[in-house]
């Protein structure tokens, strides 16, 4: 019965993992569905399996938020460009997720563009040059995708430790 449990777990990881594309805490909520699976079955997951996670889960953090704002202010822009850049990302994950039916790309593809667009529209709203504001959003944009990527590989990462050590 164990078994059963086990591979349910790591299909809601699964899930929690596509979340984390939508820029939701789908890694923390993996490791949060651990967590409380070892407290329900002892001698599963050990604490260093844990740890590894939280580490993974805090480097994918740090690499998104890095080269997201890296991104916005390289080009030029600066906080209410970053914040824009974040909701616009969130909304272009979704939109991009359900008109580029291609798992996974279509949700980092659309939370790109998403932020680069909301970017440009508060950088043109601010006052800036199209050509300016253009090149604050493709910072913008190529930020949140290298970011987004960044998370979701760690994620990757956290899913696997989880699948390989329940097994072990």
């Amino acid at each position: 019965m164990i078994y059963f449990w086990l591979i349910l777990l790591i299909i809601v990881n699964a899930f929690w993992l596509m979340l984390g594309v939508f820029s939701l805490p789908g890694n923390w909520l993996m490791i949060i569905t651990t967590i409380l699976f070892a407290l329900w079955q002892k001698n599963i997951f050990s604490v260093y399996t844990i740890i590894a996670a939280i580490v993974l889960a805090v480097i994918g953090e740090i690499l998104e938020f890095i080269a997201g704002a890296a991104g916005t202010k390289a080009a030029g822009g600066g906080k209410k460009a970053m914040a824009a850049a974040i909701i616009g990302a969130i909304v272009g994950a979704i939109v991009g997720t359900v008109i580029i039916p291609i798992p996974i790309f279509g949700t980092l593809l659309g939370s790109a563009i998403g932020a680069a667009l909301a970017v440009l529209f508060v950088e043109r709203k601010g006052g800036k040059e199209l050509k300016q504001s253009l090149k604050i959003a493709t910072g913008a944009g190529l930020g949140r995708f290298v970011g987004l990527g960044a998370k979701f590989i760690a994620g990757v990462i956290i899913w696997l430790v989880f699948a390989i050590a329940a097994f072990l």
